[in-house]
């Protein structure tokens, strides 16, 4: 059985992998931005997961919300 391409598990790879830190380290509902990503970052993980499947994602889908629960529903929402 295959992993989705954007798995909540890459989500969360994807970010840790930015911010430079342990998966465990990040909470669902912690604020990605409080955190230390910026909007720069932000875009390269759009382009990342829209190259990834999730053709529709924009920018504001993930700025109004930076949380890493909220970004794995519009993720999964956004590429099925």
């Amino acid at each position: 059985m295959s992993t989705p391409a954007l798995s909540a598990d890459r989500v969360r790879a994807d970010v840790t992998e930015l911010l430079g830190c342990e998966p465990a380290e990040i909470a669902l509902d912690e604020n990605l931005f409080d955190r230390g990503l910026d909007s720069v970052r932000t875009m390269s993980l759009v382009e990342r997961w829209r190259a990834g499947g999730a053709a529709g994602l924009e920018f504001p889908d993930l700025a109004e919300r930076p949380e890493l629960g909220h970004w794995t529903t519009v993720l999964g929402k956004a590429s099925a």
